[in-house]
């Protein structure tokens, strides 16, 4: 019963990444409609009902498990949680607890994160311009987030910053973000903006910017080279020899990631996704609550790992969003 989750092409599914709530206090143009519907309470998961998850995942191999959301730490009583996971890092059965933020709750929770056993968190920041920041965000501000960061490194957390690639947004900040990243001991990861969702007016071949051209420009300025560095993860990493820095590149559409996939995600209604870029799920949350037997769960992981498929199908090239699905960045979790 405790053999590792093995998908059908032979890939050890060793990271959890797990959505607490689909709720956001900002409604970012890529991410989500500035009017949004949330889901009821009723058909989120309960804080134990994701312990219980979660704890399931781990006996079963999981080692890394990222918490995300919408906005994980806008979850009433969310820190009850990370101090219950922390148990599995105290038994070594669990390597890694982190979460991915969008920094605005982080002046609030960053001390609280650290004590709880987190040492590294991503915050999702697209550019350092205050008026930019508000478009982009529709309702953040900038200097909120600035704080949270402060008071993350001040804790003791290493931070990475998560970049969306916007065309014609940030690409005059590319060298602006990368310096910033570079004084602050910060790592820096650019992402190509990937077709998910409804978002109203927002056109999606019009926001993407490929990242071999984002490369195209470092290596402009920069002597760039290859990492051979695998996280089992989306990202590639260059490193600029000038500063040291390491920069990741997720690219879902100029190159396809998937062959060393170890993930799968849960939604904050405790369905499981095992692709970010397919439709294909299924439903966790039944037998979680028909039964206090783990059992039944084990049997609906595994069954659901059994159908993880190959990659996605995420294409611009033809100036349509094909491959695009039709959930939320929010609803999955990223």
């Amino acid at each position: 019963m405790n053999s590792p989750l093995i998908d059908p092409f032979a890939r050890a599914i060793t990271y959890l990444r797990v959505s607490v709530t689909d709720r956001c206090d900002f409604r970012c143009v890529y991410c989500m409609s500035e009017n949004m519907t949330f889901l009821p309470k009723k058909d989120l998961l309960t804080l134990e009902e994701l312990d219980r998850m979660c704890t399931n995942f781990i006996r079963l191999g999981v080692e890394k498990l990222r918490i995300t959301g919408g906005e994980p730490l806008v979850r009433r009583g969310i820190m009850t949680f990370f101090d219950a996971m922390s148990r599995h890092l105290e038994t070594g059965a669990l390597k890694e607890l982190t979460l991915t933020t969008n920094g605005s709750q982080l002046e609030k929770y960053a001390d609280d994160l650290y004590a709880a056993g987190v040492r590294r968190i991503n915050v999702s920041l697209d550019t350092l311009d205050d008026d930019k920041f508000a478009e982009i965000t529709r309702w953040g501000r900038l200097p909120q987030v600035m704080r949270g960061i402060d008071a993350a490194q001040k804790a003791g957390l290493r931070v990475k910053i998560n970049t969306v690639a916007l065309a014609g947004f940030n690409e005059a900040e590319l060298f602006t973000l990368q310096a910033w990243c570079a004084e602050r001991d910060m790592d820096l990861t650019f992402i190509e903006v990937m077709p998910m969702g409804d978002i109203g007016n927002e056109d999606r071949i019009t926001q993407y910017w490929s990242l071999k051209d984002l490369r195209t420009r470092l290596e402009e300025r920069f002597t760039v080279s290859d990492l051979a560095e695998r996280t089992g993860g989306p990202a590639r990493y260059i490193r600029l020899e000038e500063t040291g820095q390491k920069i990741g590149l997720i690219t879902p559409l100029s190159h396809n990631f998937c062959e060393s996939c170890n993930r799968v995600r849960i939604t904050c209604t405790g369905e499981i996704y095992t692709c970010l870029g397919q439709e294909g799920h299924s439903d966790l949350r039944g037998p979680l609550r028909a039964s206090d037997d783990d059992a039944h769960l084990e049997t609906a992981i595994r069954a659901a790992i059994g159908l993880k498929p190959k990659g996605h199908d995420f294409d611009y090239s033809r100036q349509t969003a094909s491959g695009q699905v039709s959930r939320h960045m929010s609803h999955t979790g990223g």
